[in-house]
């Protein structure tokens, strides 16, 4: 099948890839929207799973602390055994809240897209062209309607 001049002109080449491009970056749009519903959905589930179970881990844990304080009390008393409790208490809620901000810092969003986004920039920075290399004579052809 032969390709008419239009199909080799410079000016229909830089048209393909326009369109490629354009289509690249709207694929890109699509895939970070789709993403960006996905981590919040999956961040929304976290978030209400730990709303509705921290309650009954609380008074649990109310009970426990107030029943190792009383334990410990006499070889420490009830304001010894208190302030000991209390203590291990808040080094484990730092230790743990340092968890969870770690955790939320190393959380890659986006991966997928970022990794694309990266692709296409290095395929676009190595001049790569994704439709067919111009030929010489065909460069310079002229469309029929004189572009």
């Amino acid at each position: 099948m032969a390709h008419s001049p239009s199909e080799h002109g410079i000016a229909a080449q830089a048209g393909r890839i326009a369109d490629g491009l354009s289509r690249l970056v709207s694929h890109h749009i699509a895939l970070a929207r789709l993403e960006l519903a996905e981590d919040a959905r999956a961040i929304g589930v976290s978030v209400g799973t730990i709303a509705a179970l921290a309650p009954f881990v609380l008074v649990g844990y109310t009970l426990l602390c107030a029943a190792l304080a009383m334990a410990i009390s006499p070889w420490v008393g009830m304001a010894g055994g208190l302030a000991i409790v209390g203590g291990v208490n808040v080094l484990g809620g730092i230790g743990g809240i340092l968890f969870a901000v770690h955790k939320l810092r190393t959380r890659r969003m986006l991966g997928s897209t970022r990794q694309e986004l990266s692709q296409s920039a290095q395929v676009l920075s190595n001049g790569a062209s994704p439709g067919p290399q111009l030929q010489s004579s065909s460069a310079l052809e002229r469309r029929a309607d004189g572009r």
